[in-house]
């Protein structure tokens, strides 16, 4: 789907994805801003006030709201227009302090640099983002540049194996990916990664469960005397 098909999606007065974060994304991130080690960009600088996340094709802001709420400071991209101004329109209703935490922008994930979007980042969204290989690819090795040292990336999408064992998503399969399609994605990406996490999730549907593919991963810690960044 391009950004016209999508500003038509959210053009609905009801939120499509709901207001809760996914389930998955709040287990594995909630408590991650008191756990993560806020380090200087650049050997002797200042370390950041807050942990800075990217979330990706954020629609309408459902991810990027709840981080700000647990103290995040975020950037968040989507390149449907509708969608960002309906997660401006939540935000609207939140706190000055909490709303002021989310950087929208109006842009294509797969045409970061060109909008501004490089990073560091303590952690990267890339939730139900479901790009051709080649593409995913690409994306994949550029976030592994972006994030932090010890930043965590998440991805969390349909699986592959969705298409035959579990219920709705995506019917391409040229578009669904494995845990292991990532693993070695990334590890073609030539950052220094620990993959946490690479398995298939299951998420409760009003018919059977969906199958999901998640993956985390995390920018090694610099050894002593190395620079940060």
């Amino acid at each position: 789907m391009d950004a016209a098909e999508w500003d038509a999606r959210y053009a609905h007065s009801e939120l499509i994805w709901g207001a809760p974060p996914n389930s998955t994304v709040v287990e594995y991130v909630y408590g991650l801003d008191r756990r993560i080690q806020l380090l200087p960009d650049e050997p002797g600088g200042t370390p950041p006030a807050l942990p800075r996340a990217l979330d990706l094709a954020c629609g309408e802001g459902r991810h990027a709201l709840w981080l700000a709420t647990h103290g995040w400071q975020i950037d968040a991209v989507d390149f449907s227009q509708v969608g960002i101004d309906k997660g401006r329109t939540v935000a609207a209703r939140l706190s000055r302090s909490v709303r002021s935490r989310v950087n929208w922008h109006c842009a294509d994930i797969t045409g970061l640099a060109d909008a501004g979007i490089t990073g560091p980042y303590e952690l990267i969204l890339m939730v139900f983002v479901h790009l051709p290989a080649d593409q995913r690819g690409a994306l994949l090795r550029e976030l592994a540049g972006m994030l932090s040292p010890g930043g965590v990336l998440l991805v969390l999408g349909h699986d592959t194996r969705n298409l035959t064992d579990g219920y709705g998503g995506p019917q391409d399969p040229a578009i669904l990916f494995t845990p292991d399609d990532i693993r070695a994605e990334l590890g073609a990406a030539g950052e220094h990664l620990t993959i946490r996490i690479a398995d298939a999730v299951l998420r409760p549907t009003e018919g059977p469960d969906a199958i999901d593919a998640l993956v985390l991963a995390e920018r090694d810690l610099p050894e002593s005397g190395e620079p940060t960044a």
